[in-house]
């Protein structure tokens, strides 16, 4: 069941748990309701057999006959429902109600009344009540017979059931609905779990809080200490790429140095070699510090919201200085009042990168607007064919293979925008130019 909702696992488990045990419940009850009829329609009938008994007498020859008045008006009707016989070894007398109809004689033993159901008369099933008796102490044995149509008790039987049928479904109703709510109410401690795991995704400093349920406590102290050990790591592994970072600066300078020593002694060509190697390296160590930073801003990515229209006018009046931001005319078109779900170093960082990259290959301008979660850089330059956006993206990948760099920045503004939730898109701009693009989920992408 992956990908099923825990709850609704939960609340339908509780569901089909309550509908069986009321299905038990009603199976139970019925044959208990059913068991008190019978019980109570056999005391009825023990009741007139025990009425033929006292009105019962037998006859010079040994036929029975019976002089005791019973008022239900069923054994004075045909097929009444209702029904007696006495019946002696010379013969028997019944009911009005029996007609032309005889209860079957069976063998009776003991002095107590027999109970069972059989083929009564009519083509129906009735409830037999029956007792051996002497109404003479020297006589015959006299078998007495009662019956009721047991017709009566499956209509009883049927219409109890299906009233009760629906009062349980009524109370399957409810009870549901009190699983649900017990559910519901069971699990919303792991929604304070889904928070602070955000929190923590957001901001590795942040830690797990400390006054979960006591099933809980120890699943969060485990991802605290996981957070701690990952915290650390990634400390200590950003910590040694600066420190290498720094250390190689000093045998570079050095190598700087004999570079130029060689170019004076006439070795040109040695020192061109020198020197590119000298300057790919120096690239990788910047590349690496430009992580480092990178890495740091994202830490805190999620910790504030910035308003980005400082950040961007900062970022362009210091490219308005530079050999290809003073040919340009930018446009910031940013709302007052807007902010995004991101820290001002973050944002520094990514639109520092795509306002820079648009000055490089902008012809006349670049435009920088942004809406509700949405930033948007834009120029009027040669723009990109749609099938190199993703490889643009790619760590190392540029868009202009003659210019120099080495490929690192928007790569880390897909890892920034990635951090703080957004997505970074690289499509055709309305200016003709490149349009990059992050987008936060609350945005709808113009």
């Amino acid at each position: 069941m992956k990908g099923v909702s825990l709850r609704w696992r939960l609340i339908a488990g509780g569901m089909l748990a309550i509908l069986a045990a009321l299905a038990v419940s009603w199976l139970a009850m019925t044959w208990l309701f059913e068991r008190h009829i019978v019980r109570r329609e056999t005391a009825e009938l023990t009741r007139v057999g025990q009425a033929v008994v006292a009105g019962l007498r037998l006859g010079p020859d040994g036929t029975p006959s019976v002089e005791a008045r019973l008022a239900d008006p069923r054994l004075m009707k045909a097929a009444g429902g209702l029904y007696w016989q006495v019946t002696a070894p010379a013969g028997s007398q019944r009911s009005v109600s029996l007609w032309d109809q005889a209860l079957a004689a069976s063998k009776v033993d003991g002095d107590d009344w027999h109970a069972r159901l059989a083929d009564g008369p009519f083509d129906d099933r009735v409830l037999l009540v029956e007792r051996m008796v002497r109404p003479d102490k020297h006589g015959p044995p006299v078998l007495v017979q009662a019956a009721s149509d047991a017709k009566a008790l499956s209509e009883a039987r049927g219409a109890f059931g299906r009233d009760l049928a629906l009062f349980l479904a009524g109370l399957w109703v409810v009870l549901s609905a009190a699983a649900a709510l017990q559910v519901t109410l069971g699990l919303s401690p792991l929604a304070r779990v889904r928070e602070d795991l955000s929190r923590l995704r957001k901001s590795p400093a942040a830690r797990m809080s400390d006054d979960h349920p006591r099933e809980i406590a120890p699943l969060a102290q485990a991802i605290n200490a996981l957070a701690e050990a990952r915290e650390g790591d990634v400390a200590r592994a950003r910590r040694r790429a600066g420190d290498l970072a720094h250390s190689l600066k000093t045998p570079l300078a050095a190598l700087s140095a004999q570079s130029r020593r060689a170019r004076e002694a006439g070795a040109a060509e040695a020192a061109d070699g020198l020197d590119a190697a000298i300057a790919a390296v120096a690239a990788a160590l910047e590349a690496e510090l430009a992580r480092a930073r990178a890495a740091a801003a994202r830490e805190s990515a999620f910790s504030a919201t910035t308003a980005p229209l400082r950040v961007a006018e900062r970022l362009v009046a210091v490219l308005e200085r530079t050999a290809d931001g003073e040919r340009l005319m930018f446009d910031v078109e940013i709302p007052e009042n807007l902010e995004v779900p991101a820290s001002q170093d973050a944002v520094t960082e990514m639109l520092g990168a795509l306002i820079e990259n648009a000055a490089r290959f902008a012809r006349r301008q670049v435009r920088i607007s942004g809406e509700a979660g949405l930033l948007v850089v834009e120029d009027d330059g040669p723009g990109m064919d749609e099938g190199r956006a993703e490889a643009a993206l790619a760590r190392g990948a540029r868009l202009d293979e003659a210019g120099p760099g080495h490929g690192l920045g928007l790569a880390i503004v897909r890892d920034l925008a990635e951090a703080s939730g957004a997505t970074l898109r690289m499509d055709r701009s309305a200016l003709g130019g490149l349009r990059a693009s992050i987008a936060w989920p609350q945005a709808s992408p113009l």
